[in-house]
């Protein structure tokens, strides 16, 4: 079973909520969930606009806490692009990002190697705990959003 698959059971997520301190509860199974449900990367006002459809009395706080609450039990990433809205990326298999300059949308970009923290000049104690790695530019054009085809 895809670690998606087992973390879309309540159990599991259940689990990865306690090891952080956090509860399980039906609005953060929602949000999980929503964000499975397509492979894109929505910020948290998509997210909240997805969510309303099923649960129509969730409320954007709920949205952000829930969002914040997978974030930090690592069943879901925040990705920030530039300056603008953070979005969430439910693959937590190492990967990069492609950020589409015209229509803002981004992409998984699968790596062939492991990332590996290149030769930089980090303070003695200091510790690499993650790699982000996003490229900028343009996608293929034959998104709805680019105008191209």
């Amino acid at each position: 079973m895809a670690t998606d698959q087992l973390l879309a059971s309540g159990e599991s997520l259940n689990k990865r909520l306690a090891e952080k301190g956090l509860r399980f509860t039906s609005q953060r199974k929602h949000i999980y969930e929503v964000l499975l449900s397509q492979r894109d990367h929505p910020s948290a006002e998509e997210v909240f606009t997805r969510a309303k459809q099923a649960k129509p009395e969730i409320s954007m706080a709920t949205v952000y806490n829930s969002l914040d609450a997978l974030v930090k039990c690592n069943v879901i990433r925040q990705v920030n692009v530039d300056r603008g809205a953070a979005m969430y990326c439910s693959n937590m298999n190492e990967h990069a990002h492609f950020c589409c300059d015209d229509c803002g949308k981004v992409f998984d970009v699968n790596l062939k190697d492991s990332p590996r923290v290149p030769e930089v000049d980090l303070p003695v104690d200091f510790e690499v705990r993650s790699i982000d790695i996003s490229f900028h530019g343009r996608c293929s054009g034959k998104c709805e959003d680019c105008g191209q085809n």
